[in-house]
C-alpha cells in the first residue's frame, strides 16, 4: 500500500460497497493535538481486541503487515483472543441504538481510528476524538485502584481502554 497523500481508497467489504475516501495525510502523522493514542491499530490487533472478529473481512483496506500477527477469529467473537482474555464490548446494535455510529464508519470507533491513522480526515473526527478522550475516566480508575502491572485488576476495564488505544500495561 502506498504511503502518499491524496490517494483514494475504495472499500468493498460486508458492511460497505463502493465507499470511497481520500487519504489527505501521511500514515501515522499529523494527528489532532488533542488525540495522542498510545497504540497503533497494528499493535492493538496483535495484542487482541474485540474478540478477534472486528477486522476479519476488511483486510484489503489496510496494510497487510497490520494483520501479520493479528489475533483474529473469522468464525466469531472469541474473548480468549483478547489481551486480557475477557469480553469488554457491547454488540454493534447497542452502539447503533445509542447513535454513536457514523454512517461512513459502520463498524464504529476502531474503524474510524484505522482510517484516521491511515490519513483520512473526516467531518466526524472531533466527535470521535472527544469520545476517545472520555475514556480517560477509565484510565484514572485503573490507576487509582490497581497496582502497576497487576493485569488481574479490572481486566474488563483494561480491555476496554485497550480497545480505545490506551495501553494499561504501563499504568
Amino acid at each position: 500500500m502506498q504511503n502518499s497523500r491524496h490517494r483514494i481508497v475504495t472499500v468493498n467489504d460486508s458492511m460497505q460497497t463502493g465507499y470511497r475516501y481520500v487519504l489527505s495525510e501521511l500514515t501515522g502523522w499529523n494527528f489532532d493535538d488533542d488525540f495522542i493514542p498510545q497504540l497503533t491499530p497494528k499493535q492493538m490487533l496483535a495484542m487482541g481486541v474485540f474478540g478477534g472478529k472486528y477486522m476479519t473481512d476488511c483486510q484489503d483496506e489496510f496494510p497487510a503487515d497490520w494483520f501479520k500477527n493479528a489475533r483474529l477469529s473469522p468464525q466469531g467473537h472469541d474473548a480468549s483472543l483478547n489481551f486480557f482474555q475477557v469480553s469488554a464490548s457491547k454488540p454493534l446494535t447497542y452502539w447503533r441504538q445509542k447513535g454513536w455510529i457514523h454512517e461512513d464508519d459502520p463498524r464504529g470507533w476502531f474503524q474510524w481510528y484505522c482510517r484516521y491513522f491511515m490519513g483520512r480526515r473526516h467531518e466526524d473526527d472531533q466527535r470521535q476524538i472527544r469520545r476517545w478522550k472520555a475514556m480517560q475516566r477509565h484510565v484514572v480508575q485503573i490507576r487509582k485502584n490497581c497496582v502497576r502491572g497487576d493485569f488481574s485488576c479490572r481486566p474488563r476495564q483494561r480491555q476496554a481502554v485497550l480497545q480505545w488505544a490506551y495501553d494499561s500495561r504501563h499504568f
